[in-house]
């Protein structure tokens, strides 16, 4: 994919996520970059682009409030002011569940950064992966079987109970776009082979990521977790996990709600997954690479996920990621859908590979 910039990036969001015209009102909300978390530059960039497009826009520091993340009085008489929001911060995750205000166009950014925005992951139309969640979501909405494995010993299988209407999804927009609709896990039964435990993103606690010495295997029945399997510390400090985050949030334990898989091959992430997993959480998750559950919790996120690394998943006897890589050509109308988009095709034959897995030492 030639000519790939931040500029570029800034551009897909604005002219095809956001649908931005001259004389919009745009208001980034964006979280500073000593939270270590955004960096400085992607307001800059943002900002830049929509007024060389005759955007009107209004900037306004959020902040990051890990415990009770809200829209106060004075920030929704902000947004009243606009006709599109962008979050460039994670109060816009932290809420996208929640009662946003009506009318407006709201988006939340999972680039994170100049490289993000100067990436493949920024500069891949964004037609293009829409046009791919609904070809996954409409295969999986009539599949008799998923099942899915991965290297280290995940198998897990099930029949997909689909919710395609807005509720079954968050209707804030999100750019890019990066996974299908999240698969309800009621319906599947398995086991999940696991490394590290880490949280959503949905709340911030003490100790969010433990890692294993050895893989541990999540027992799964009816999108309930039974168990685990594995060397017995690992298996002892991931029940102590799951009793330490259910009683501190008053959630239900075992309670399995959803997964989905990542289907943008450009969603690289250039750094050490150890050095931020809140990061890496928040910005990894749409490489093919990792397939993820929300579980701990009766609702999505729910509070501890699961990470399976280079899934494969085959549904209905067609074998749709393999070893971490999504073949988007095998789904129906795939092929037309890379033939209208030359910058996605380049990213499914060449893609980014770099999930921030390094080795331990």
């Amino acid at each position: 994919m030639s000519d790939i910039t931040p500029e570029r990036g800034a551009q897909n969001l604005l002219t095809n996520c956001a649908q931005a015209t001259a004389g919009d009102r745009l208001l980034i909300a964006y979280e500073p970059p000593e939270f270590g978390y955004f960096d400085a530059d992607s307001v800059k960039i943002v900002s830049g682009v929509a007024q060389s497009m005759g955007l009107f826009v209004d900037t306004v520091d959020v902040g990051f409030n890990p415990d009770k993340p809200h829209l106060s009085p004075e920030l929704l008489a902000r947004f009243e002011t606009a006709d599109i929001i962008l979050f460039l911060a994670r109060l816009g995750d932290q809420l996208r569940f929640s009662q946003m205000p009506k009318g407006k166009k709201i988006i939340v950014s999972f680039a994170l950064s100049r490289e993000q925005f100067g990436s493949g992951f920024s500069n891949g139309h964004h037609d293009a992966f829409m046009e791919l969640k609904a070809g996954i979501n409409e295969v999986l909405n009539t599949a008799q079987e998923v099942r899915f494995t991965c290297p280290l010993g995940t198998d897990v299988r099930g029949k997909p109970e689909m919710n395609l209407d807005p509720s079954g999804d968050t209707s804030v927009l999100r750019f890019p776009m990066s996974v299908f609709t999240p698969v309800p896990a009621h319906s599947f039964s398995g086991r999940v082979a696991l490394t590290f435990l880490t949280g959503t993103g949905s709340k911030y606690y003490d100790d969010y990521t433990i890692e294993f010495t050895h893989p541990v295997l999540a027992r799964l029945d009816q999108g309930r977790l039974t168990g685990f399997e594995g060397h017995p510390t690992d298996v002892a400090r991931a029940e102590a996990h799951y009793d330490r985050v259910s009683e501190q949030f008053g959630i239900e334990r075992n309670l399995v709600h959803s997964w989905h898989a990542g289907i943008h091959p450009g969603c690289g992430y250039p750094w050490d997954m150890r050095q931020n997993y809140e990061r890496w959480g928040g910005a990894a998750f749409g490489n093919p690479r990792i397939l993820h559950f929300h579980t701990c919790g009766t609702y999505a996120p729910g509070e501890i996920c699961w990470n399976v690394i280079d899934p494969s998943i085959v549904i209905d006897g067609t074998t749709y990621w393999e070893n971490g890589r999504f073949y988007a050509d095998r789904l129906p109308g795939g092929t037309e859908i890379l033939s209208r988009y030359p910058c996605a095709a380049g990213l499914f034959a060449h893609p980014d590979m770099d999930i921030g897995l390094r080795k331990a030492g």
